[in-house]
């Protein structure tokens, strides 16, 4: 495996501009839970282990239930998730694999249901800080757990 840069060398000011960003985002219209289940989602369709690995244990020092954390995968399926949630999910899953032809209007109106403007604002503004943290860790194979104990991530008893 060929060693990849550390970004947060190279770039630094622009790794600080966007935990800016992911900060204000803790303040947002849409709850903490759903958040935490974005970003895990996210993280899984795009193959990140790092944000896996972070966002499973940020959920689990949360206290988020194991069993809902297993079911995300099959989340349309499970009957663990409230309907808030499932298009939060739906979303997240639209943003991150965007179609050719965008977002069909029988998603959006699905989830439009379930949030207010602000709200879906930004929710879609939460999918689109995963995946941008998505992309960066795959593209420099950001080792899962490499950051547990300056995250307080070392907390949730995942070793």
């Amino acid at each position: 495996m060929t060693q990849r840069i550390d970004y947060q060398k190279q770039s630094p000011e622009l790794v600080k501009k966007f935990i800016e960003i992911n900060m204000a985002l803790k303040h947002s219209a849409v709850e903490e839970s759903i958040r935490t289940l974005v970003e895990i989602r996210a993280s899984q369709l795009n193959g990140c282990a790092f944000c896996v690995d972070m966002h499973v244990k940020e959920a689990t020092i949360h206290g988020e239930r194991p069993l809902r954390l297993h079911h995300l995968a099959i989340w349309r399926e499970s009957p663990l998730f409230s309907p808030r949630e499932r298009a939060a999910l739906a979303w997240t899953e639209i943003l991150t694999q965007l179609p050719p032809h965008g977002v069909p209007d029988d998603v959006y109106n699905r989830v439009r249901e379930q949030f207010s403007e602000k709200e879906l604002s930004d929710l879609t503004f939460m999918v689109m800080s995963i995946n941008a943290w998505n992309r960066v860790s795959v593209a420099f194979q950001v080792v899962p757990g490499s950051y547990d104990k300056a995250y307080g991530l070392d907390k949730s008893g995942l070793e």
